[in-house]
């Protein structure tokens, strides 16, 4: 029964999204802007499939229904609930229901967002191009993936559960939906995109529109990487959090892209400038996530992230294909009307630097992304097996890493389109002085080598940038002065500086170091002195799990282990971990202790500081819900639709001002020309500091 009516959800998702697809097509085309009334009954009716399939195969679960062969691939009568629940995301064909369910979400939260904007044709083809993305992946789940076919079982079958590695952490249960709600949620700002490439409706109203989304979609995405990469180092045991994995490159991905079009698209709210870029960016992004989508649904990659090999990656290749193609010929057919409005006046100002920030960030994903499929075409090229390794990764990576956090430094500070000696002295000082400390102290406490020093010197120096930022705003206005997209994003900023730092420092100065112990004996390393106390075990019906006893310093004690998930002979590492300020302390039983014996070999890895890569993910997402809030607005503030050269937006919402007046946007700069009241944007310290108070338009 659970089949019959999950794959009944499934057809009417399906059924759904074609027809309210082709009704807002068919009222668009034809003017007929009216009938887009219709398509709000599709959107709930595909949201109703969504939950209701999500729910059935829940339900069919923890029922044990074992008839659905999703269920007998997953599930199991001793698997506990938390992870019995996250099983629904363990393999391929579940994903796919997490993935239509946080889409649908997205549509449906479109509709209420916009629900005063029955006939306006940016957001009508807008709904088009996201019922289009629900039915591919409806049309999935109907064919290729279907999430309710049945099979037979054998009488006392009770499953073998999910892998060991996705049921023993609780993060299992957050890490996915995170990483599902940052991919997912890059569709919204990428319809709009191609709504307004279909409109020509090319000015600053789909970005307004978008912003927030784009944002929160980011800031998912963000808090999904950072949990994967403490998902990896509290549960595989082998000390790391990130080692470039095709998965693990394919989540980076978008996200590099989506980091450049949230800093590029203030260029084009303020100045009308890098519309192309806007463009390509957010297109970008969105086929990333199609791409990594790909990668860990097809089986073309080898990697402890990825579903084994499935129907559906020729599908998805070419759903990649269709709209990466589909976005390069719209932007190049309304190519002479994303011409831009203004000018960069100066190398030393905003603008650039935003450029430059692009070229950056484009350049990083360039290098990841041909890492990570150049092995791929290697292979179908001639038969190949390449394997492209951290060696790489980091060689490439690390000079354009230290180039954004300078760039970090100084963007802040530099006015828009350009800035004197005199100005940037002033507002660099402290930042520098902050940064040559930093240098300085990291030497005399025994840092070494160019790279992890220079990455504290320059962290120093964007910290000091962005915390000035952060005083300046607070005080002008108290702790409201840290709500806005600008003064949320140093705290982001700040966020990712400790990251940066946390990356350098425990990435090389780390220490790796295999002891043999017998019970009661001691060994030292790196100062620290560790004791086995005893061994011990537990067991139930679903594993084995052997541990040792260990005292560190004459302290506390921990238990690294061995697990053995009996139902389908998988041992895997349990590590255990002392967490510091300074210095993580990792523990790992490197082999199954022998019956009987008294001996252990124990792995000790000394990483300094990994705790502010975890410190610097949660300031990233507070960073991010600050800026979600509108900063103080200016009275008297016209609509956005007003300002805005092309009509583009009929929200009557008030605009969230910049902290200094945004010129740019209630009237373009003619090209080689100057703004009305242009010596606004040099007399303004920064955006926090301006008097009209901190704005995050």
């Amino acid at each position: 029964m659970n089949a019959i009516i999950g794959f009944g959800f499934v057809t009417l998702g399906l059924a759904a999204s074609v027809l309210g697809a082709a009704g807002g097509t068919y009222a668009l085309l034809t003017g007929r802007l009216y009938l887009l009334r219709t398509v709000r009954q599709w959107v709930w009716l595909i949201l109703l499939a969504a939950v209701g399939a999500f729910t059935v195969m829940e339900v069919a679960l923890f029922q044990r229904d074992y008839e659905i062969a999703f269920v007998s691939q997953v599930g199991s009568d001793s698997t506990p609930p938390l992870f019995n629940f996250a099983a629904l995301w363990s393999a391929l064909e579940g994903s796919l229901l997490l993935w239509t369910l946080v889409l649908s979400g997205y549509l449906a939260a479109m509709m209420v967002k916009f629900r005063h904007r029955r006939n306006d044709e940016l957001l009508g083809w807008a709904l088009v191009v996201m019922l289009v993305i629900t039915t591919f992946f409806f049309a999935l789940m109907v064919g290729p993936a279907n999430p309710f076919v049945t099979t037979e079982v054998e009488p006392g079958f009770t499953g073998p559960g999910p892998n060991p590695l996705l049921q023993n952490h609780i993060l299992v249960a957050f890490h996915p939906p995170m990483l599902y709600l940052g991919y997912v949620g890059f569709s919204v700002p990428f319809a709009f995109a191609v709504a307004a490439l279909i409109t020509g409706r090319l000015g600053e109203g789909w970005l307004v529109e978008t912003r927030r989304w784009t944002v929160a979609a980011w800031g998912f995405l963000t808090a999904g990487i950072i949990l994967g990469a403490w998902w990896s180092y509290e549960v595989l045991g082998w000390g790391g959090y990130w080692a470039w994995d095709p998965v693990e490159n394919a989540s980076i991905l978008p996200w590099l892209t989506g980091t450049a079009y949230i800093h590029s698209v203030m260029v084009q709210e303020r100045r009308g400038m890098l519309r192309v870029w806007n463009l390509s960016l957010v297109c970008a992004t969105f086929c990333l996530t199609i791409l990594g989508t790909f990668l860990t649904r097809s089986g073309v990659v080898e990697s402890v992230h990825a579903f084994s090999d499935g129907p559906v990656g020729p599908w998805l290749l070419t759903f990649f294909g269709l709209s990466a193609g589909a976005t390069v010929l719209l932007i190049g057919w309304r190519g002479d009307q994303l011409r831009s409005t203004g000018l960069i006046d100066a190398p030393a100002s905003r603008e650039a630097s935003f450029l430059a920030n692009n070229l950056l960030f484009g350049a990083m994903a360039f290098v990841i992304l041909l890492g990570t499929v150049f092995p791929l075409l290697a292979e179908a090229w001639d038969g190949s097996r390449l394997t492209i390794g951290s060696p790489y990764f980091d060689s490439m990576a690390r000079p354009i890493g230290l180039a954004l956090l300078f760039l970090m430094a100084i963007a802040p500070v530099l006015p828009w389109r350009k800035a004197s000696t005199e100005v940037l002295s002033v507002r660099l000082f402290w930042p520098a002085v902050i940064g040559v400390v930093s240098m300085a102290l990291a030497l005399l406490l025994g840092g070494r080598g160019i790279y992890p020093v220079i990455t504290f010197g320059l962290g120093g120096f964007a910290a000091g940038a962005a915390a000035r930022q952060v005083v300046l705003a607070t005080r002008r206005q108290g702790w409201r002065g840290l709500v806005g997209r600008t003064n949320g994003g140093m705290i982001v900023h700040l966020g990712v500086v400790a990251l940066a730092v946390g990356l350098a420092a425990s990435e090389s100065y780390k220490s790796d170091r295999t002891v043999q112990l017998a019970v009661g004996e001691t060994a030292t390393v790196e100062g620290h002195e560790f004791r086995y106390l005893e061994p011990g075990a537990d067991i139930n019906d679903r594993r084995l799990r052997t541990f040792a006893l260990i005292e560190i310093d004459g302290d506390d004690v921990y238990a690294p282990a061995t697990t053995n998930y009996r139902q389908v002979g998988m041992i895997v590492p349990t590590p255990s971990v002392r967490t510091g300020f300074t210095e993580d302390v990792y523990l790992v039983l490197d082999e199954v202790p022998e019956p009987g014996s008294d001996r252990i070999r124990l792995r000790v890895i000394i990483r300094p500081m990994v705790a502010w890569i975890w410190g610097g993910g949660f300031l990233m997402a507070v960073g991010t819900v600050l800026a979600l809030f509108p900063g103080r607005r200016r009275r008297g503030t016209e609509p956005v639709s007003a300002a805005l050269p092309d009509g583009g937006s009929t929200s009557s919402e008030p605009a969230e001002p910049e902290a200094t007046p945004d010129l740019d946007r209630l009237e373009p700069v003619p090209a080689g020309g100057r703004a009305p009241l242009e010596d606004w944007a040099g007399a303004a310290d920064d955006d926090v500091s301006a008097p009209v108070g901190g704005g995050d338009g």
